[in-house]
């Protein structure tokens, strides 16, 4: 795994509850789900079948081993899984070349917890190869840790990128705030007890307990934050 790990800023530590912020990558700070998507059908175009638009709500948000085997199952495709995979990684690579657009407020966000010492996470299902490259982007000295979704045994819905995350960062998971754009990205970090601020991209998330639903990161700072954690006591 690459990552540097900083010690507890004492600022985050006294007068609240938080302790550390954990972030999702596509469709929360970058806006790739679409491309994601886009380059699924193109792949499945090559290879002589052509995607339901309904499909992808169940392969939004989720690892590639999980969306490829529903792709090649749903459509049939005469392709390995680990051969399928590769093309993905790759036409997703090309289509990241330049600059990736950021999702409103996630810049200011990033940009927040940096000036305020907050120990801070990337926790994505998406592969390292593709986190490197997006933090060309997203700037890689805005994180702490670094988790992707092959390098853990079990990634999203399975809470385990978010207990390696907050552990990393010598985090509670009860006292990290989460954020994330999907009902599989949210389902491993409430696994993990963390709290959770949802930002649906594709489809709706409903709010829940320990559960807080927004429309954009923009309504989002560390005073929203820091409320989240006091409600909590």
């Amino acid at each position: 795994m690459t990552s540097t790990v900083p010690a507890l800023g004492t600022r985050t530590a006294e007068g609240s509850a938080l302790q550390a912020v954990l972030l999702d990558m596509d469709g929360t700070l970058v806006d790739t789900e679409g491309f994601w998507w886009d380059v699924e059908v193109e792949v499945f175009a090559s290879l002589g079948h052509t995607l339901d638009e309904s499909w992808r709500h169940v392969v939004v948000g989720g690892p590639m081993t999980r969306s490829a085997g529903f792709l090649i199952e749903a459509t049939g495709a005469d392709i390995p899984l680990e051969e399928l995979t590769v093309l993905l990684n790759d036409a997703f690579e090309d289509r990241i070349g330049g600059a990736l657009p950021l999702m409103p407020g996630a810049g200011r966000l990033l940009a927040e917890l940096y000036e305020y010492e907050i120990p801070t996470a990337l926790v994505s299902a998406s592969h390292r190869r593709i986190i490197d490259r997006v933090l060309k982007s997203l700037g890689a000295h805005h994180f702490g840790l670094t988790v992707a979704g092959d390098e853990v045994p079990r990634t999203k819905p399975h809470p385990d990128p978010y207990l390696l995350a907050a552990a990393g960062l010598g985090a509670d998971p009860a006292r990290c705030a989460v954020i994330e754009d999907t009902a599989t990205g949210v389902a491993a970090a409430e696994a993990a007890g963390c709290h959770v601020v949802a930002v649906p991209s594709v489809a709706p998330i409903a709010p829940a307990l320990r559960r807080t639903v927004v429309t954009s990161l923009e309504e989002v700072d560390l005073t929203f934050l820091h409320g989240l954690m006091t409600e909590m006591r």
